[in-house]
């Protein structure tokens, strides 16, 4: 990797920065990010492949997406949901970066499609829109190891109603057969309380507050 001379640790603004010309270059449809490292690792559906190639040079719509930044190992997470591009997807990707969170040392995107098990990318855009991710106030945020630790005890999970909540059915459409999701490793964000466990390639989005209601962190 290469090596950058650091005045500071990585910041949010910086973070968010780099998260808002990824997606920016994901709309655009060029693998060219301004702030890539020239050795910068690339893996698509846990495939190493050249960026050229990637989901990345496709101008892709996005309907709705949302990041999470951790500032304490200089990675972000972003989820796009895609469901008005002419091929629907659902884009999970993990970014790594150096130190002072300036150049990106690697990407790693689960790319969701159609043909893949249990792929409703219309319904996932539906229920992600529903869903509340305002920052939460200092006093009230979960620790790093906390948030980690729900996405642990989580370990997958979907929404099962045909339009609310009140209707979840708890019944998963039929698994391909035994997951095994191996090579864990996280995105935290304190701010917002959101984690991204993910696995060789599987890939999770949560969300952990301080409840003192029913479904008051949805």
């Amino acid at each position: 990797m290469e090596r950058e001379p650091c005045s500071a640790a990585c910041t949010r603004a910086t973070l968010q920065a780099a998260t808002d010309a990824y997606v920016k270059a994901q709309t655009a449809g060029t693998s060219a990010l301004p702030d890539q490292s020239s050795n910068a690792s690339y893996l698509e559906n846990d495939v190493s492949m050249d960026i050229s190639k990637s989901v990345l040079t496709q101008s892709v719509t996005i309907d709705f997406g949302r990041s999470l930044i951790d500032t304490t190992q200089c990675a972000t997470f972003t989820e796009m949901s895609c469901a008005s591009n002419k091929k629907p997807y659902v884009i999970h990707t993990r970014k790594l970066f150096s130190a002072c969170g300036s150049r990106t040392t690697g990407i790693q995107t689960v790319l969701a499609k159609d043909g893949d098990w249990a792929f409703n990318a219309a319904g996932k855009l539906e229920w992600s829109k529903l869903e509340t991710w305002t920052p939460i106030p200092d006093g009230k945020r979960d620790t790093y190891a906390v948030i980690k630790a729900g996405g642990d005890a989580l370990g997958g999970g979907s929404y099962t109603g045909a339009a609310t909540r009140t209707t979840n059915t708890c019944k998963m459409p039929q698994s391909p057969g035994t997951l095994q999701a191996g090579n864990r490793q996280y995105v935290v964000d304190e701010e917002l309380g959101g984690g991204n466990p993910n696995g060789t390639p599987s890939t999770n989005l949560v969300r952990v507050t301080v409840c003192s209601e029913k479904d008051c962190g949805r």
